[in-house]
């Protein structure tokens, strides 16, 4: 069975522990991420370049709502997150900032890395 795109992705950002490419932000992004089984929700936490993933049910400054097949996309460098803001296939709830801080930590398009 293929490794799962999301959980690959969260695993590789919790790695890194302290990271200069989301700057100084500070904040919290709530992923709910819709699937079959239900939905999946992840947390990650900026603050001023120490960047960590959890599992927790928590509040977020910015809320990420999209099906899990589409983040999986995202998670894989195949789909732009804003790109799919745009569309309509994600949407977000509060700050912005944050969705644009964490999106420099995706694989980039055709799932190349750029680190």
């Amino acid at each position: 069975m293929a490794a799962d795109p999301t959980a690959v992705l969260f695993d590789d950002v919790a790695r890194r522990g302290r990271e200069p490419l989301p700057g100084r932000a500070v904040g919290r992004i709530r992923f709910e991420l819709v699937g079959d089984a239900g939905t999946d929700v992840w947390l990650v936490s900026f603050d001023k370049g120490d960047v960590s993933v959890s599992r927790e049910d928590l509040a977020g400054e910015c809320v990420v709502r999209t099906q899990k097949r589409q983040f999986d996309a995202i998670a894989a460098g195949e789909v732009n997150a804003m790109a799919a803001m745009l569309r309509g296939a994600l949407t977000i709830e509060g700050d912005p900032e944050l969705l644009v801080r964490f999106q420099r930590l995706l694989p980039a398009r055709g799932g190349s890395d750029r680190r």
